[in-house]
Order: C-alpha cells, then sequence, then structure tokens
C-alpha cells in the first residue's frame, strides 16, 4: 500500500517506537506512580523521561517539564485548554481554518455565554494578523489558533499572533496537530499560554498520546476527576501538576511509543525530516500540472506550509476519487470534508469536498509519481467506480 494520510496518522511508524511498546508491555507493566515497587517506579521514570524530552523539544524550561500533561490525542487537550478556561462573558478569538476539536468545544461554550469571534482566512487558507488584532475587546481571554491547517497545510503566522495576543493581555492557545515534529514551536517565542499536540502524527507515536503543555501561574477547570496516586487523601484534585489533569491511569505503552518516536526525530533532525516530506509535497504539486481539471489549494510560491495538499478534479466527486485509489491502486487518502467544515466554506469547498495526500518521511518519490500517474489514468481513462460504490469520504 502507498500511504497518504499521515495528516490523521502516521504509519509506519519507525521500528524503535513498535520495539518500545513491545518492551514496555513485557518490562514495564505497572502504573507509573502508583506504588513503591521497582516495575512502578521504572514505568514513572519513563514517562517523566518523555516530558523532559517533549519540553526540550518545544523549548519549554527544564524545570517547568511536568506542566505536560499528557492526554489521549490532541482533541482531549484542547477540550481541556478550551472548556478548562473560558467562562460565560470571556471573548475568544479563533478562525475559520479551524479543526472541529476547536470549533466544536467553542460551539457549545457560546450556548453558554462565551463570545467568539471567528476571524475569516483568506482563500488559500492564510490569516491575517491585522483582522485578529483587530477583533480585541476589552473581554478577549483567550486567542486560539491552528498553527497549520490540516486541509491545506497553510502555516499560521504564530509568532506574530503570540506577541499580539502578549499586547492585549490575553492568552494563546496553539494548536499544533499538524506542526509538533514538523515546525519549530518555541513557547517562549511565540508566547504560547497553551500548546495542544498529538502524539500519533509527527511525533511517530502510537495512537492514544497527545498533551497540553499550561504555562506557569495559568490554572485550569478540571474536565475529569478520579485516582491520581499521590495526595489520595484529598476530596478534589490535587493542585500540582500534571497530577491535578492526569485523573486515572495514563497510557504507559503509549507514552513509552511516544518517547521513542521523539528519539528517532532527535536522532534524524527535524529539517531533514522536514526537507524530505516538503520535497514529496512539491513533487506532487508539480507533477499535477499534468492531470486535466486538477486544481490544488492551499499556499503557493515560497509561502511557508506543511506536507498536506488537498485537490479536487473539475466534474468528479472526491469522495469517489478517494475511492477509486483505494480499490484499484492500492493509495491511502483521506477524502471529504477533513473533521475541518468551516475550513471547507472558507475555501469554497464544503459541497466539493477535497481529495488530501499527506506525506512522511516513510514515502517515496516514486510513491508521489505512482500516485501522480494513477489520478491521470483515471482522468483521461474517464474511471469510475462500480455502480452502487459510492466511494469514500469524511
Amino acid at each position: 500500500m502507498i500511504y497518504f494520510d499521515n495528516a490523521a496518522t502516521t504509519w509506519p511508524k519507525p521500528p524503535e517506537v513498535i520495539d518500545a511498546v513491545t518492551r514496555c508491555i513485557r518490562d514495564l507493566g505497572a502504573n507509573p506512580g502508583r506504588a513503591g515497587h521497582k516495575m512502578s517506579v521504572k514505568a514513572g521514570e519513563m514517562v517523566d523521561s518523555t516530558r523532559k524530552k517533549l519540553a526540550r523539544l518545544f523549548n519549554i524550561e527544564a524545570s517547568a517539564y511536568e506542566r505536560i500533561v499528557f492526554t489521549v490525542n490532541a482533541t482531549g487537550a484542547l477540550n481541556l485548554a478550551i472548556k478548562g478556561l473560558l467562562k460565560k462573558g470571556d471573548h475568544v478569538i479563533t478562525s475559520t481554518m479551524e479543526h472541529n476539536s476547536v470549533t466544536r468545544p467553542l460551539y457549545r461554550l457560546e450556548r453558554e455565554g462565551v463570545q467568539v469571534t471567528r476571524v475569516r482566512c483568506a482563500g488559500d487558507g492564510s490569516i491575517d494578523p491585522g483582522e485578529i488584532k483587530k477583533s480585541i475587546k476589552q473581554n478577549t481571554k483567550l486567542i486560539a489558533i491552528i498553527h497549520a491547517s490540516n486541509v491545506t497545510g497553510t502555516v499560521m503566522p504564530a509568532e506574530e499572533i503570540g506577541s499580539i495576543a502578549g499586547e492585549a493581555g490575553a492568552l494563546f492557545l496553539l494548536d499544533a496537530a499538524q506542526s509538533a515534529g514538523v515546525l519549530d514551536i518555541d513557547v517562549k517565542r511565540m508566547n504560547i499560554s497553551l500548546l495542544a499536540f498529538p502524539g500519533h502524527k509527527s511525533l511517530l507515536g502510537p495512537t492514544g498520546t497527545g498533551g497540553l503543555y499550561i504555562r506557569d501561574g495559568l490554572v485550569l477547570e478540571t474536565l475529569k476527576e478520579g485516582g491520581t496516586g499521590s495526595q489520595s487523601d484529598l476530596p478534589g484534585m490535587p493542585e500540582t501538576l500534571p497530577e491535578r489533569y492526569e485523573a486515572g491511569t495514563l497510557n504507559t505503552t503509549g507514552i513509552a511509543g511516544l518517547e521513542a518516536g521523539i528519539d528517532f526525530i532527535m536522532k534524524t533532525g527535524m529539517d531533514k525530516i522536514r526537507d524530505h516530506e516538503l520535497r514529496l509535497t512539491q513533487l506532487f504539486i508539480e507533477g499535477a500540472q499534468r492531470v486535466p481539471g486538477l486544481k490544488i489549494y492551499g499556499p503557493t510560491g515560497d509561502a511557508p506550509r506543511v506536507p498536506v495538499v488537498s485537490f479536487l478534479i473539475e466534474g468528479r466527486k472526491s469522495p469517489e476519487i478517494g475511492g477509486l485509489l483505494d480499490k484499484n491502486y492500492d493509495i491511502a487518502c483521506r477524502a471529504g470534508l477533513h473533521c475541518a467544515p468551516d475550513a471547507h466554506r472558507t475555501l469554497d469547498t464544503f459541497d466539493k469536498r477535497l481529495v488530501r495526500f499527506s506525506f512522511s518521511f516513510f514515502n517515496k518519490e516514486e510513491e508521489v509519481i505512482r500516485a501522480v500517474d494513477c489520478l491521470e489514468e483515471i482522468v483521461r481513462n474517464n474511471i469510475t467506480l462500480p455502480e452502487g460504490e459510492g466511494g469514500c469520504g469524511c
């Protein structure tokens, strides 16, 4: 199979990740931080080691590594950040390119009295920071922005937006679902108050992993309560981090795999990984020019991007194209709204949907060339799915 759905979950994983998960199940099967025996202590040390490596990756103070809270994915981190912070009467600024992991929590809070301003992005998915600045009100509590679009690959000017937030006395939440492990993220330079990230995408870890960095001095309401393995005499959750936001047993095996994924990135070099992935992206964009009716959405020229590219073929339904690539050519991609309906409304593709290719370090140039050849064959030979098969798209 040719796998081009890495914006959803990277595959394959480095062998080191698989080995780390296996070793953890075999040797560290105990709950971290729940007992004083050797296995529990070793599991806790591995979890802390992973936090410290994430802190180094995001330029978080070494002494503040415990302010990285593990969640089951970026969605869990974003829900904790948004619902744990905003109250009735608060104002939040976001964009029209956000993933449902941001738009849906805000939709719920809006019905509960939180004021939401959605800054409209341009046709390539980019945002004008000046529009964010103009949207600030006296009660603006938070600016919540996706770092890189999961639809177009467009990179938002996070550092400039963080500066605007700082000047306004607002907090800055960055959704790093498509950028953690691909782009350099510096919580100090970018003035990031809250950083949400998944472990299973470009950090190369297993599914069921992710996290939220919470700036020092910032206290969120908890979304769940339960056992923490410490301060068990308290009737409520501890005030200390990370325990306050980590009720219940952690995904220890997943975190072990995540640590191995981070190690792989640090050993290989993020620049090397990113350069390879963007080279594949450019190779596809250039090759796609020979496919009749194919239109690519997103940044052009030298505009910054991540290795995500979406397109449609005029006169063809995107879910059918995705279905043909899967069934006829064994190419895995994503066709549909990509859990980002507002982004598609911004691009004027809500009704048409788009086909998305997203590349990883483990993809090869010949795979990209093969995919372009298959798309050209589908179009020139007017290949369709058998009657009754509607393709795939969501």
